[in-house]
């Protein structure tokens, strides 16, 4: 009996202690997991399409966003659907465009924290910062200027529209052009009509032999609208001489009912000194924007800096953006969440070690979005295949995954198929809800590449910073990330040489581009 009575006794503890041991296992595996919210994007243009949305998948998400440009303008349909997403059990993100007209953002934010408090996880504010910078032609603010980055090889423009100052500064890679505009206008009362303006503009063409083309034009309008325009242009030689472009010396009437009379070659401007009374082209083609990488970077930093300031108001919300490129500068332009886009056959594994690794190193937070497979025509990726990269999203240490899901077709749903909404189930049971699942992961390795250096990482021909074709180490680049995703996989991280983010201390292992991996 006595035997038997320990027997048992042993056999209750070994079940007592194994139980246990499952339990800690199941609270540590809990307890290990970060916040991760996961949603679809809603982009139509009514209430009734993104309520019909909510509902199909209120009980396998956790998060709606409100993506619409057309919707970002109508405060009351965004407080509807926001007040419908909430009291469906879903937290909400909002989106705004940098060119929002009727919407205060900083007052939204503070609406939106007071009607929704911890459900409302921010706003949406742009999209595609990086990527816009990388394929389209970008506005930059810093400080009162306003720099025009067009394609690749493009000029650049310099505008100053938050200051006193009047003009325009255009500068041309490609031939080494620089003209400098500017204009002034001035109430004058000529004989005894008063409340004359006049306009006078100058503008100096710098060619790289040395020429200045100088060309003044004086506009008068008169208070019935009749106005008189008088343009004369001079040639400023290297040598001294100064030469008379009869080919621009003209005067124009334009009358209020829009008729107009021209007349051609008017008498030659004086010789007005020489072209010592200018700053030299070297001087002025020295003082362009945009020179070189670390400028890109530094403008392109405070131009974002400067306009999320003006976003956001002074609590906590967090700002987010999808992008594609260009994640690390993201970050240093003040965003505080990246989602980095998957999809259109890029590299999943290199795009989350891009988003993750500048998150990780600048202590952000990130995730993805799970954009479109081709775009003409637009549709997703299979059901399977957008299960697999949410999954891989999750155990990569995303805490958000969004499906961007843009045409407001097929009944409200836009281009979520059934194959889709099973998959976003699927991956809610599966992955979500499953205690041995932990998104609570970081990379382990690192590639460095060089600092301030804004290369798309699409292909060993991809442009940088938008403004310059690939230089002599974009090959060597794109070798390493090759080589170094291959030998790493889902623990490599992509970062940069960047002296106010040190490496000391965070990776087991650390490759530079161009060391041998």
């Amino acid at each position: 009996m006595k035997k038997r009575l320990v027997f048992t006794l042993a056999a209750i503890i070994i079940v007592v202690i194994v139980v246990s041991a499952f339990a800690a296992i199941e609270i540590y595996n809990s307890s290990s997991k970060k916040p991760f919210y996961v949603g679809v994007t809603y982009c139509g243009d009514n209430v009734t399409e993104a309520e019909q949305l909510i509902d199909r998948v209120k009980n396998y998400t956790n998060l709606f966003v409100v993506q619409s440009g057309t919707l970002m303008d109508n405060g009351t349909a965004l407080d509807q659907i926001c007040d419908y997403a909430v009291n469906s059990g879903l937290n909400i993100i909002v989106y705004f465009a940098n060119n929002v007209l009727t919407i205060n953002v900083p007052s939204f934010i503070d609406s939106a924290q007071a009607s929704w408090g911890s459900h409302f996880l921010g706003v949406y504010y742009d999209d595609e910062p990086g990527g816009k910078m990388l394929d389209s032609d970008v506005n930059l603010y810093v400080g009162d200027e306003m720099i025009t980055k067009q394609t690749v090889d493009g000029p650049i423009m310099v505008g100053y529209p938050n200051s006193n100052d009047s003009g325009q500064e255009t500068y041309n890679p490609a031939t080494g052009e620089a003209t400098i505009v500017t204009y002034a206008n001035s109430n004058v009362t000529l004989g005894s009509v008063s409340n004359v303006t006049a306009n006078v503009g100058l503008s100096l063409d710098y060619f790289q032999n040395g020429t200045i083309d100088c060309m003044n034009s004086t506009t008068v309008t008169y208070p019935d609208k009749t106005s008189v325009s008088i343009v004369r242009s001079l040639i400023y030689e290297p040598d001294g001489s100064v030469l008379t472009d009869n080919s621009i010396q003209s005067m124009m009437t334009t009358f209020p009912n829009g008729t107009y009379t021209f007349t051609q070659n008017l008498p030659p401007l004086a010789d007005e000194g020489n072209i010592s009374q200018f700053e030299p082209y070297q001087q002025v083609w020295d003082s362009r924007p945009l020179q070189n990488y670390s400028e890109a970077a530094s403008d392109f930093e405070t131009s974002w800096q400067q306009t999320l300031s003006a976003a956001r108001n002074q609590s906590d919300v967090k700002l987010f953006t999808a992008d594609y490129g260009l994640e690390w500068f993201d970050y240093k332009g003040g965003y505080d969440v990246v989602l980095g886009e998957l999809g259109w056959n890029q590299s999943i594994t290199q795009s989350i070690a891009q988003v993750r690794g500048a998150a990780d190193m600048q202590g952000k937070s990130w995730g993805t979005m799970i954009d479109w497979q081709s775009q003409s025509p637009i549709v997703l990726q299979s059901g399977d295949q957008m299960y697999s990269e949410m999954k891989q999203s999750y155990e990569s240490g995303a805490e958000y995954v969004v499906v961007f899901n843009y045409s407001p077709d097929n009944n409200g749903t836009g281009l979520l198929q059934d194959e889709h909404f099973a998959a976003l189930q699927n991956f809610w049971t599966d992955v979500v809800q499953n205690s041995s699942e932990t998104n609570n992961v970081k990379g382990q390795d690192a590639l460095v590449l060089p600092n301030d250096y804004g290369w798309g990482m699409r292909n060993p021909s991809d442009n940088i910073w938008g403004l310059w074709q690939a230089d002599n180490r974009s090959q060597q680049v794109w070798n390493s990330v090759q080589a170094s995703l291959t030998k790493y996989g889902s623990k490599l991280d992509i970062i940069y040489d960047d002296p106010s983010h040190p490496t000391a201390g965070r990776y087991q292992h650390i490759i530079y581009w161009n060391q041998t991996i």
